[in-house]
């Protein structure tokens, strides 16, 4: 396992890390995303991600509980917060009041007395960007949060949350999580050279694309049993499912196979050529997933590879 350095900080994070969407507190049993822990901190994967919202804390619950029999300082945690806890008015956002509340909650379901990163889920117009920032930087003082990062936002809220930092003294954002694969390359045109400028590094969610680029899902055949793609509301995999993409994996498959790799290997291998990507993140449900999924770290493709796949993805 290789690892890289978050933005322009001193923590150094693997090139893959393990999350916890859509896998586990209740999609994925106990015992099988416990030894998927387990399997990816043995091969060398010390950054772990989760959320308060996913199946609303179970899946902090999961994530804790299997972390909790390592050493505490061996291994990198980051959770958010943001979405829906409860029915009442203030309990979803950025307010002062929902960010304190949560950390605190989510620190009690980790079962550990600080956050190596927490992230800003979405963007919230209706909190003062101010209030957001403050709240933040309280609890860094306070040294239940390490660092600040955001998921979803845009260049320009990237920006003016870093100009607001610098002028109000408080702590900046130093990581963003979006949304980036071979099939979703938004953030190539703008979130990462902003992102470069101030010194933000990427922690990027979803590189095999839901699983399309693991090659598992076929043009005119159904679903495997049991895939994402078989569970009910997510039929075509927010978009990326659908015969033009499964046209582009059937291609990049003959390029992973002359280099050697699978194409999920490929498909990460890929994202982790742009130096501002720290760690390409991924969901296990099963431990063997974890062990082809690593090999991508240190995988250098030569620029002839990279120009066949860019001609594929063009297409």
């Amino acid at each position: 396992m290789q690892y890289r350095r978050l933005g322009n900080t001193g923590l150094k994070v693997s090139e893959i890390s393990l999350g916890s969407w859509l896998t586990y507190g209740g999609y994925v049993e106990e015992q099988r995303a416990t030894s998927s822990i387990d399997k990816a901190y043995e091969l060398g994967i010390n950054f772990f991600d989760t959320a308060n919202v996913y199946m609303r804390g179970e899946a902090e619950k999961v994530v804790g509980k299997a972390l909790s029999k390592y050493d505490r300082s061996s291994y990198v945690l980051a959770t958010k917060v943001f979405g829906k806890m409860g029915d009442g008015p203030n309990d979803e956002g950025l307010s002062r009041k929902h960010i304190m509340e949560q950390c605190h909650a989510s620190l009690k379901r980790l079962g550990t007395d600080y956050i190596d990163i927490y992230y800003c889920h979405r963007y919230h117009k209706e909190t003062p960007l101010e209030e957001t920032l403050r709240g933040l930087d309280d609890l860094v003082r306070q040294g239940k949060v390490l660092y600040v990062g955001v998921s979803e936002w845009t260049p320009e809220q990237i920006t003016e949350a870093v100009h607001l930092a610098d002028k109000k003294l408080l702590d900046r954002i130093v990581v963003n999580q979006p949304n980036y694969s071979m099939l979703q390359r938004y953030i190539e045109k703008e979130i990462i050279p902003v992102s470069e400028k101030h010194g933000i590094g990427q922690v990027v969610f979803s590189p095999l694309a839901q699983g399309v680029l693991t090659g598992k899902y076929k043009k005119g055949e159904a679903a495997p049993e049991g895939s994402r793609a078989a569970q009910e509301n997510l039929g075509d995999l927010y978009g990326v499912l659908n015969d033009k993409n499964l046209d582009k994996v059937e291609n990049l498959k003959q390029i992973a196979e002359k280099e050697s790799l699978t194409l999920s290997q490929l498909a990460i291998a890929w994202i982790l050529r742009k130096p501002n990507v720290a760690s390409a993140l991924v969901g296990a449900s099963r431990p063997e997933q974890l062990e082809e999924n690593v090999k991508a770290s240190g995988v250098k493709l030569s620029e002839d590879t990279l120009q066949q796949i860019e001609e594929i993805l063009a297409d």
